[in-house]
């Protein structure tokens, strides 16, 4: 049997982080996931709102770089809630127990929504500052704009040619 739920969406709310009595970190937060196809009234995409639940590590790592709006990915599946109050009415709900979570927008704006800046804005390194034995062979063009730097922290590792498992 399968049961397994994948869903990307925007969170509703920031996560709540939790902790059980015995001290594991659980985290529950919903996310609003469009339709695939529009509605023939309105003419406008419908949304489903989606309760997620995260345990330990998972639970923290949402919780510390998550909020409302961003962009999220989760792999799971879904488990039933069901529960009777204390009138002796049937509640019914289904939410998704959280495997994998990971971060559903591109590298530069979940880099901006953590406030490290852009992603990718690093000096290439110069070809011509290159000692000369890691340089490449002359039959082959090197592009003048790119550098190595300073290659004495490595050493070159000699192969017999076999796979080496």
């Amino acid at each position: 049997m399968l049961n397994k739920v994948i869903i990307m969406g925007r969170l509703t709310a920031d996560p709540e982080l939790r902790q059980t009595p015995t001290g594991i970190s659980t985290c529950r937060f919903s996310v609003a996931v469009d339709r695939g196809y529009k509605s023939r009234d309105t003419g406008e995409r419908q949304t489903d709102f989606i309760r997620v639940t995260t345990w330990r590590q998972t639970a923290e790592f949402v919780s510390r770089y998550f909020s409302k709006g961003k962009m999220i990915i989760v792999e799971g599946s879904l488990r039933n809630n069901d529960y009777t109050d204390a009138n002796g009415v049937k509640h019914y709900s289904m939410d998704v127990q959280a495997d994998n979570v990971s971060f559903g927008e591109s590298k530069s704006a979940s880099a901006n929504a953590l406030g490290i800046g852009e992603v990718g804005n690093f000096q290439q390194p110069n070809v011509q500052s290159m000692p000369q034995q890691a340089a490449a062979p002359q039959s082959q063009p090197i592009e003048e704009s790119i550098q190595l730097g300073d290659l004495g922290d490595f050493e070159e590792i000699l192969s017999d040619g076999e796979v080496p498992f």
